[in-house]
């Protein structure tokens, strides 16, 4: 199962063009191509702008919370169900298509959040359109990565693919910063207005984020669809047919879980802290917002440093992972993200780490900036690391099985974060206060992630 595929597998298939090379950068382009949702619009440039425009940074992470929560939930219930019927109808590249038209339609509908009129529900339902399409696309672009290399060099070929993502995200970032996202001046980065005559006094420079991820996507996953194939299935059967085992196979595979005590722990360790790093992406730029006052502008710089770490460490996550094994770079990536969650708490504009200090210093922003370097550096090692563990977790046999549930795992408490998050935050009136559910999920994690085995369960003791 873990091996190259051959050359000669893509001629059969009817695709010269496609080599074991090209195979693996196809695959690195859907994280180029996906990563703009992550970096422009929940992180740093579309989510502290409706922060902004609502006026109200504990009203917007408390709306944002919810509808993230809500599009949690419908990930957490489709996830599992298309990835067991894909795996029985051998058609994955048809549901990413699916996905990504998702992915465009819901970006390109951000347009539509004027500040004068913000239309909350219309730009949360295509915001969650978009999500769902990155999440379930991402599902099933994992499960391609055991058929891109050996056990030994998948840690390396995922912990790769992940810092391309992260350059993507650089990339497109200082694209927005410098020709379309305005400050309160109505000036880009580079000090001028923003490209194409877009009017900076409705904000259309920032709207436009939305559309510009739409088409940075649909045009760079261009080399995923022509490089990447997936090897054929000869016992596969019908969509329709595949829906009516769907649900009771999965419900088999459950059952099973809890005497494969390795795979099971991965599982539920993974999920409580893939979601509290999930939470801390998409709260990260209304924090700094809403806490620090920081510009659009000035959450995109930090977020440009928070890539560039993001794409250094996670590739030499993925040498460490290859050379160690992926457990030991999860276990220090968490016990980095839970200092880092704690830390957050104690940065505003009235204090660092506890030491008062005045208005004008830049103390509270150069510590935060620190912080989020160091969130870029974790996160990304994490989640590749994440991916090749789940391989060294899972039947060889079954493997497309295994990552259905890793994808349930994922999203079935997708929504504990972001929830957590928005009720703590609404309760205390505090944006400091309504971090702190994520250091739980850290350290719950972190402990759960000790009785797995590296090689796991089918591993000989």
């Amino acid at each position: 199962m873990f091996h190259r595929a051959r050359p000669d597998h893509a001629a059969r298939a009817g695709h010269e063009m496609t080599t074991p090379k090209r195979r693996i950068w196809g695959w690195f382009f859907f994280d180029w191509a996906s990563q703009p949702y992550n970096t422009l619009l929940m992180t740093f440039i579309f989510a502290p702008y409706m922060a902004s425009i609502m006026q109200d940074g504990t009203a917007a992470q408390t709306v944002w919370g919810y509808g993230i929560g809500a599009a949690g939930i419908l990930i957490a219930l489709g996830s599992p169900l298309l990835g067991t019927i894909a795996d029985h109808t051998g058609g994955r590249m048809r549901f990413i298509l699916l996905f990504s038209l998702m992915y465009v339609i819901g970006s390109w509908g951000l347009w539509y959040a004027r500040p004068d009129d913000p239309n909350i529900w219309l730009v949360m339902l295509s915001f969650g359109i978009g999500l769902l399409g990155m999440e379930f696309a991402t599902t099933f672009t994992n499960s391609l990565l055991p058929d891109l290399g050996t056990r030994e060099e998948i840690g390396r070929i995922s912990g790769s693919g992940w810092a391309f993502g992260y350059l993507g995200g650089v990339v497109s970032l200082i694209l927005v910063l410098f020709f379309l996202a305005e400050n309160p001046e109505g000036k880009t980065l580079l000090g001028g207005a923003p490209l194409f005559g877009l009017d900076a006094a409705s904000r259309e420079g920032t709207r436009a984020v939305g559309p510009f991820t739409a088409i940075w996507y649909a045009i760079f996953m261009v080399p995923f669809f022509l490089w990447v194939r997936e090897p054929r299935k000869a016992d596969a059967i019908s969509v329709s047919a595949a829906a009516r085992r769907a649900l009771p196979d999965l419900k088999q595979s459950l059952r099973a879980l809890p005497h494969q005590r390795s795979l099971f722990h991965f599982l539920i360790s993974s999920m409580l802290y893939r979601d509290a790093l999930n939470g801390m992406f998409t709260f990260g730029g209304i924090y700094a917002a809403g806490v620090l006052g920081w510009s659009v502008t000035f959450v995109g710089i930090f977020g440009i440093l928070a890539a560039i770490t993001g794409a250094v460490f996670t590739w030499l996550g993925g040498h460490a992972d290859s050379r160690f094994g992926p457990k030991p770079v999860i276990k220090g990536c968490l016990v980095i993200l839970s200092l880092v969650a704690i830390s957050i708490v104690f940065v505003s504009r009235e204090a660092v780490f506890g030491l008062a200090v005045g208005p004008e210093s830049h103390m509270p922003d150069i510590a935060f900036f620190i912080l989020g370097g160091l969130i870029g550096a974790a996160g990304g090692s994490i989640q590749a690391a994440s991916r090749t563990m789940m391989v060294r977790q899972a039947d060889p046999e079954r493997i497309t099985e295994a990552f259905g549930l890793y994808a349930l795992a994922g999203k079935a408490t997708s929504f504990i974060a972001p929830l957590s998050i928005a009720v703590v935050t609404a309760a205390t009136q505090s944006q400091a206060a309504g971090i702190t559910p994520l250091v739980v999920l850290f350290l719950i994690g972190l402990i759960l992630l000790a009785p797995v085995r590296p090689q796991g369960d089918h591993a000989t003791p």
